[in-house]
């Protein structure tokens, strides 16, 4: 424990990931109160047709995300800070959208099929209210990944990857809108969201943060100066 500890205080990278505790704060937060919402549709909602097997993509997604979190983290340090910034952003800016424009959905009808996927689409109801929507979080950071990763220089050439990172972005997409968690105005509100901050964090220099950081880590690591024990032992 005390080695996790110590590897975590000398690595600034991971300190980043303290945001989640903000976000799950915020956003539980938000699921309790009841608020005026405002209800989000439009037509195209009504020719999507539920499917609960969208569940499995659904749920993948929660893989998907922090699995690409750790592999930048592991292999390429610049884009990891790429992904947290538009993964965080767009998450406060969706969070701060659900407070100042309370929003939720009526698309929701029973789930009366007898099987595991049903079953799984009920329990997920139970725990993800239909409120707290638009913008989607669930496609603001599929998109945030999708945009990463294939400009990543981690997989040039490697088409697969890409194709990979093609089929999981539309399959997320599908399932968000086909399990009725989401309308289409939500998804393109995601979208909109992750390619402005996209902008803006291929514009930010990364390697000069991550030089800042790495110093940090050093000082970290080395601790107090030794000028500064001699000087406080002899007071």
């Amino acid at each position: 424990m005390k080695s996790l500890l110590r590897y975590v205080r000398q690595t600034p990278l991971l300190w980043i990931q303290g945001y989640w505790i903000f976000y799950f704060i915020g956003f539980f937060a938000l699921e309790q109160l009841q608020l005026n919402y405002t209800i989000i549709r439009c037509p195209l909602d009504d020719y999507i047709p539920f499917h609960e097997a969208f569940i499995i993509p659904y749920c993948m997604w929660y893989v998907w995300m922090y699995g690409a979190i750790l592999l930048f983290f592991l292999k390429e340090k610049e884009d990891y800070l790429r992904l947290c910034f538009i993964l965080f952003a767009g998450m406060t800016i969706a969070l701060i959208c659900y407070v100042v424009w309370p929003n939720g959905l009526d698309l929701r009808e029973p789930v009366t099929g007898d099987n595991i996927f049903c079953d799984l689409v009920r329990l997920m109801r139970v725990l993800d209210t239909p409120t707290n929507v638009c913008p989607s979080i669930h496609i603001s950071s599929t998109v945030a990944i999708a945009i990463v990763g294939l400009r990543s220089k981690l997989f040039r050439g490697k088409w697969y990857v890409k194709v990979l990172i093609w089929v999981m972005t539309v399959l997320i997409t599908l399932s968000t809108v086909s399990l009725k968690q989401h309308s289409v105005v939500d998804v393109f509100a995601g979208i909109a969201v992750s390619v402005v901050l996209a902008v803006i964090a291929y514009r930010i220099p990364w390697d000069r943060c991550l030089a800042k950081l790495s110093t940090r880590a050093v000082s970290v690591e080395a601790g107090p100066q030794k000028g500064s024990s001699t000087k406080l032992a002899s007071d």
